[in-house]
């Protein structure tokens, strides 16, 4: 196809004769000859052929894990984090409050002041689970 296109852009004085119905059809049925050439050529096509339907039947298999594994897996997951999540702070109540609990020295040191807050609490403190005893 490529070879009949330059031929007719080359010699556009000369095709004429070429552009008649009969020998377009003509050169393409020579072109489109079952040849040795083009049997490798029905090769290729069927490799490729081949190759997209293995891909249309992965792509396929892994919709299906996504759907029916992955997303029923990440509420598994996400329900048993709530309640790891209740357990902790149900746990967490039976402690004693957190100004009676001991404060050892190797806890909350303080070398200098943070700059920010009153300097005593650090960027990321929560003050129902944090407690610091200044001196």
């Amino acid at each position: 196809m490529f070879a009949q296109r330059q031929l007719l852009r080359a010699a556009p004085r000369f095709a004429a004769p070429l552009r008649a119905p009969v020998a377009r059809s003509a050169i393409q049925r020579r072109l489109a000859s079952s040849t040795p050439a083009n049997a490798s050529e029905n090769a290729f096509v069927n490799e490729r052929r081949e190759i997209k339907a293995h891909a249309h039947a992965t792509t396929d298999l892994w919709r299906k894990i996504s759907l029916y594994a992955v997303v029923p897996c990440l509420i598994l997951a996400g329900v048993n984090a709530y309640n790891l999540w209740n357990e902790h702070w149900e746990h967490w109540s039976h402690m004693p409050p957190l100004e009676e609990r001991v404060e050892y020295p190797y806890q909350n040191i303080r070398t200098k002041n943070f700059t920010w807050g009153d300097g005593d609490k650090t960027l990321f403190w929560n003050d129902s689970v944090n407690y610091h005893k200044k001196e």
